[in-house]
């Protein structure tokens, strides 16, 4: 049962860091993880698995690639699970070891900054986005919630495991951006309209807390602060809608 302990245990973010582990839920979620070619740890598998083709298939998957699975009543799967329809499947996966040291970056990137996101859908809703739409990386700066937290897994539907989307702190970013000569643009509502045509080849746009939006740290950072241009009789837009719009137009 040590699995179905160590999967109750990665609920927690102090428990994915030490372990350096977490936690995907779900079919879709698992299906992703285990194409990744990530480092799969084991998997808990509940009696409803079964009853879907899908699971079956992916039950097969687990067999083939020699994955250690636990078979798990249901009452023991829930309370490993973090949703509330458990579709009766988890895998437990390493999380890759990512870092600026380890980023390569060329003529052309832009690289996404998360400074402070903290509510877990929007992050994974963002990350998602900057894997679709060609973001070099996605860094997370401090107060963002955790990258591998279950819920911002279930969002992003495991982008993560292949997008290049890891934590750093302001210091170790600034370095970063200074020694890889990437301009570090701010976003806010007082900022210039966004003209993607001035975008230099190598960009970070930075983009901030839900509510009180990016922090001192970065903002007098930036070499430039720009924003979307919105009706008058709008206050904002959520986060992860104008992180998307801001990729997109710095995509074209």
């Amino acid at each position: 049962m040590k699995l179905l302990t160590l999967a109750r245990d990665l609920s927690r973010r102090k428990a994915r860091e030490k372990h350096s582990l977490f936690i995907a839920e779900g079919v879709r979620s698992v299906e992703e993880l285990v194409r990744s070619g990530l480092k799969v740890r084991g998997a808990l598998v509940a009696p409803q698995l079964a009853t879907a083709p899908r699971g079956q298939a992916l039950r097969a998957t687990f067999d083939e690639s020699g994955i250690d699975v636990l078979d798990v009543s249901e009452k023991d799967f829930r309370s490993a699970a973090q949703t509330e329809s458990p579709q009766g499947v988890l895998a437990i996966g390493e999380v890759p070891v990512r870092s600026v040291d380890t980023l390569e970056v060329g003529a052309v990137c832009r690289l996404l900054v998360l400074d402070g996101v903290q509510d877990p859908g929007n992050v994974g809703t963002i990350l998602r986005t900057a894997a679709a739409l060609g973001a070099t990386a996605t860094v997370a700066l401090p107060g963002t919630v955790d990258l591998w937290n279950p819920k911002v897994i279930r969002s992003s539907m495991g982008a993560q495991f292949t997008h290049q989307a890891f934590h750093a702190g302001h210091e170790e970013l600034i370095a970063f951006l200074g020694r890889e000569k990437i301009v570090l643009w701010a976003t806010a509502a007082n900022g210039q309209p966004l003209d993607p045509a001035s975008a230099p080849g190598r960009l970070a746009i930075a983009v901030g807390n839900e509510g009180a939006g990016l922090s001192t740290e970065v903002a007098d950072r930036a070499q430039q602060t720009v924003s979307l241009p919105i009706a008058g009789n709008v206050e904002s837009l959520n986060v992860a809608v104008a992180t998307a719009i801001f990729l997109y137009e710095l995509r074209r």
